[in-house]
């Protein structure tokens, strides 16, 4: 299908070993995110996954273009996933010697909205990082709202900026409201749900959301969910 580049794919094992949970990050193709900074000190692995194509690969369903010179939203999410599921995530587990005990998935912008697509149309992931989330999408919370899930025991972690709202365009004037909304939802289906608000606009402060995300699921998976496991065996 090619909505991901598993060639450009990169793996840091966690503290904990190969059976360390993995988190596996959308990565854009033009902005390439610092692995070795991100998964510094981490006891999950980190896996790095480059969408293909950022506006095509990562959105639920096609949408006109923002800005005329740009080309509309591909809405190839459901394929997207697929791939990630049934061959880049086999493909990097294979290749690191990986054994994951719990898998999530996170991203930034349309790739934190593909990060809450996959966690809520698919059962491999535990948790998951949705960082300045572009849930201001159309129709995403209707969407988000029609489905009938059962998440406890997982856990999602959201966060945005205090100046998103403040967009240049009226539909990105709704994403803290409906980031907001997408939180309601989750915690309506019994997941463990963290939102938090930090400073600045969309492009600023980007490695602190994804610091603060990435050691949120840390905690969750590596802490608080292996905590309770061993709580139930005894």
């Amino acid at each position: 299908m090619g909505y991901l580049n598993t060639d450009g794919m990169q793996v840091i094992v966690g503290s904990d070993g190969p059976s360390s949970p993995a988190v596996f990050v959308i990565d854009s193709p033009d902005h390439p995110l610092d692995v070795t900074l991100l998964a510094h000190g981490r006891r999950c692995t980190i896996v790095m996954v480059p969408a293909s194509n950022w506006n095509e690969s990562l959105t639920p369903w096609p949408a006109p273009a923002l800005y005329r010179e740009e080309p509309p939203f591909g809405g190839k999410a459901a394929g997207t996933l697929t791939e990630l599921i049934e061959e880049a995530m086999p493909f990097a587990e294979s290749r690191a010697g990986l054994s994951p005990q719990a898998r999530a998935i996170c991203g930034y912008s349309l790739g934190g909205l593909f990060a809450l697509y996959a966690f809520t149309h698919s059962t491999a992931f535990t948790a998951c990082a949705c960082l300045s989330s572009s849930v201001w999408y159309e129709g995403w919370v209707d969407h988000l709202r029609s489905l009938d899930l059962q998440l406890s025991g997982h856990f999602a972690y959201l966060s945005l900026g205090t100046k998103e709202r403040r967009g240049a365009l009226p539909i990105m004037r709704t994403v803290q409201d409906n980031m907001e909304a997408c939180t309601q939802i989750l915690r309506s289906w019994g997941c463990t749900t963290q939102f938090e608000l930090g400073p600045g606009n969309h492009f600023q402060h980007v490695n602190e959301r994804f610091e603060a995300g990435l050691s949120a699921l840390d905690e969750f998976l590596c802490t608080h969910r292996h905590g309770n496991n061993r709580q139930e065996e005894s």
